[in-house]
């Protein structure tokens, strides 16, 4: 069996082509395939047109979960109940086209790996959409002690054991780029021509935000960056503290200048603020993991019994 995994939110205008283009395409390598939607909490009517899909087809599952998760719990949500011998993840706003899987399964085949998965050959998007995606790649792995593919993107196509130790991972925050890289096996990289639909829901906030989570959760360096900048500024202010000492014994120094003193005040002052900042952001981490809460909290599995309406 093959699976077809997809996270739904605002996806009602996508999921008849989606369904359409993912069958078409799976049935030139199988008949033996199930579709798992999950409804993450979608304000449209997403979840009612899956639900009519499935009227018509019972090989697709629906999982629909409480509320709104995030993108990246969803789709763990949707891997963890896979039956697949093989797991086709994608999403499904039709930026990633679906006959992707027979190139991947041919790749798949021919090299033996446990995991193709698609690289933007060009990153798509206007000059915004690509400055920050460059920049946050580049700053993400300069920091990451296993940096993850630059312009990596969902599609991928994975066989059953590496989807067992991507979902034995139990991270309440979950960055899936960095769990795909920290869980191993042979993957490789296919280059894929991404679209676009005209805009992203990546505003500079929440890229901002998924890039300190990312960072903190599977990083210490930035803790051992304070540490030698707290040595630096140490250093720097024990050799100023010699040449003002020595100027001042020569005569050289009168009162005490206003300026210089509120400069190092606030200075310090700031840096002290930010460390304890970095310090504060990874024991709220810490916080957050020990509670061993579920990630996701389904509210109803449409599976094999009969469909029922919400």
């Amino acid at each position: 069996m093959l699976s077809i995994v997809t996270s739904m939110f605002r996806s009602e205008a996508y999921l008849q082509e989606f369904y359409d283009r993912c069958t078409a395409a799976v049935r030139q390598l199988t008949d033996a395939y199930e579709f798992v939607f999950v409804n993450d909490g979608s304000p449209d009517q997403s979840l009612q047109v899956a639900l009519r899909l499935r009227e018509r087809d019972p090989r697709v599952r629906i999982v629909d979960l409480s509320r709104n998760f995030g993108h990246h719990k969803a789709l763990m949500t949707g891997l963890g109940r896979a039956r697949g011998a093989r797991v086709f993840l994608l999403d499904c706003d039709l930026e990633e086209d679906p006959a992707w899987l027979l190139t991947f399964d041919r790749e798949m085949r021919s090299s033996g790996a446990d995991v193709i998965y698609g690289v933007q050959a060009e990153r798509k998007g206007g000059w915004f959409e690509r400055v920050t995606g460059d920049l946050f790649f580049k700053v993400f792995n300069r920091l990451l002690t296993d940096p993850i593919p630059p312009n990596v993107v969902t599609v991928r196509l994975m066989t059953a054991r590496y989807v067992r130790a991507l979902v034995s991972h139990r991270d309440q925050e979950v960055c899936l780029a960095a769990l795909w890289q920290v869980t191993g096996f042979d993957q490789r990289a296919f280059p894929v021509a991404k679209g676009s639909r005209g805009q992203t829901s990546y505003s500079i906030r929440r890229r901002i935000s998924v890039l300190v989570n990312a960072l903190t959760s599977f990083s210490n360096r930035p803790l051992i960056y304070i540490f030698y900048l707290g040595s630096l500024v140490m250093l720097a202010s024990l050799i100023a503290g010699v040449y003002l000492i020595y100027e001042a014994l020569r005569g050289h120094f009168g009162v005490p200048g206003w300026a210089s003193l509120m400069v190092s005040i606030w200075f310090l002052g700031g840096l002290m603020i930010f460390c304890v900042g970095v310090v504060g952001v990874y024991v709220a981490k810490v916080f957050t993991e020990t509670k061993e809460r579920p990630y996701t909290i389904v509210r109803h599995e449409y599976d094999n019994e009969a469909v029922e309406q919400p």
